[in-house]
């Protein structure tokens, strides 16, 4: 389901470890991947590093040391960080292709599965870039504001933006809960907090059934691609969510 490919960045360590035991300030992580998000504070705990998104020990996502870059100390109240960038047109049409290209970088930059990616978009939003819940979630995985904010995701309806902070969120679920994918979808649907209350899938409807979709779909994706397989045909590493 998941291989982790893991290289060891002997400075990276280094400067994590050198921080100042206990910072309360705000802190900006920059991952391997290119990837940056934000986190209250961090913590080493049995040889993983802690990033907590508030200033309470209960929402965190975890990395192993030598996943993280770098580590800044930002104030408490930055000034939002604007790249100069080419504009983007939100009305565009997103094709499967493109959805399909965005899941297979997605997929190799955190070694998870692209089919296991595009089940979690077709049961998030159907492949509705524009898509927003009830509760707010928004895009392609389906990002909370909060969480799209942690994640670096600047906005929520830029496809490309939204898949990389859904992979990188799942990705950190996947490592939280030791790579148990049921575990993993329930905390990405209902929140870490739930999972780690009811010490398994909580005992919502909507989630329990969120997490059985997204399964079976993903291995109704992987006997289809290994069909393919068996008839010399190339694997669909990109077929987006059709």
């Amino acid at each position: 389901m998941k291989k982790r490919a893991v290289k060891v960045l002997a400075a990276a360590i280094a400067g994590l470890m050198s921080l100042t035991p206990g910072l309360r300030a705000a802190e900006r992580i920059t991952l391997n991947n290119g990837f940056v998000m934000r986190c209250d504070h961090h913590s080493q705990v049995d040889s993983r590093v802690r990033l907590y998104l508030s200033a309470g020990e209960d929402n965190y996502i975890e990395f192993a040391p030598e996943q993280i870059a770098a580590v800044e100390t930002v104030p408490d109240s930055p000034a939002p960080i604007v790249a100069a960038a080419a504009p983007v047109n939100l009305n565009a049409k997103l094709t499967p292709v493109d959805l399909g290209e965005m899941l297979a970088r997605a997929g190799t930059a955190h070694n998870i599965d692209v089919d296991l990616l595009a089940s979690v978009v077709k049961a998030e939003s159907g492949g509705n870039p524009r898509a927003v819940s009830s509760a707010g979630a928004q895009g392609l995985m389906q990002l909370m504001p909060g969480t799209a904010n942690e994640l670096g995701v600047d906005n929520s309806f830029v496809p490309d933006q939204n898949v990389r902070g859904g992979s990188t969120y799942l990705d950190e679920l996947l490592s939280r809960y030791h790579d148990n994918l049921a575990l993993a979808l329930a905390a990405y649907n209902a929140g870490p907090a739930a999972v780690d209350k009811y010490h398994g899938v909580p005992p919502y409807n909507q989630t329990r059934a969120y997490v059985a979709r997204v399964i079976h779909e993903f291995n109704r994706r992987v006997l289809a691609r290994e069909a393919q397989q068996r008839q010399g045909s190339p694997a669909a590493q990109t077929t987006g969510t059709r």
